[in-house]
């Protein structure tokens, strides 16, 4: 079973998190979640136990529990979706270089509502004009000089 603990002391190391929950089980593995850019800890972990039951006795012992000063907040994990990874460089909300669809809303390149400039300027104009740069106020065209 894996099991999500939050609300857990950033001094708190992968061993600590293991050495509450041996009482209850085996514990097949203990890992407190690090911040990749400041390499801190983010706050909260993951513990495996190889037994269902043993995780769910953990689960209703340590929920709540003070541990290092902070009160648990220990549950099962779910499964790991797709939508739950953060995106970074525009995704198909724009950003600096657009993401799957150009940026649909802005963002340095262009996209379909405007923008700096890229290849179409942005349907709605911006800096470098695009197919509606001139009746929608936004923007200039080279044809129009």
């Amino acid at each position: 079973m894996n099991i999500y603990v939050a609300n857990v002391p950033y001094s708190v190391k992968d061993q600590d998190l293991r050495e509450l929950f041996e009482p209850y089980g085996e514990v097949t593995s203990a890992k407190i979640i690090m911040d990749k850019v400041t390499n801190r800890s983010r706050g909260f972990g993951f513990v495996e136990m190889s037994d269902d039951n043993s995780g769910r006795t953990a689960i209703e012992q340590t929920n709540g529990k003070n541990f290092h000063g902070r009160d648990l907040v220990v549950n099962e994990a779910r499964p790991r979706t797709e939508g739950d990874r953060p995106s970074f460089g525009g995704g198909n909300r724009g950003g600096y270089g657009g993401g799957d669809r150009g940026g649909d809303r802005g963002g340095y390149r262009g996209g379909d509502r405007g923008g700096y400039g890229g290849d179409r300027g942005g349907d709605r104009g911006g800096y470098g004009g695009g197919d509606r740069g001139d009746r929608r106020g936004g923007g200039f065209r080279n044809d129009d000089y």
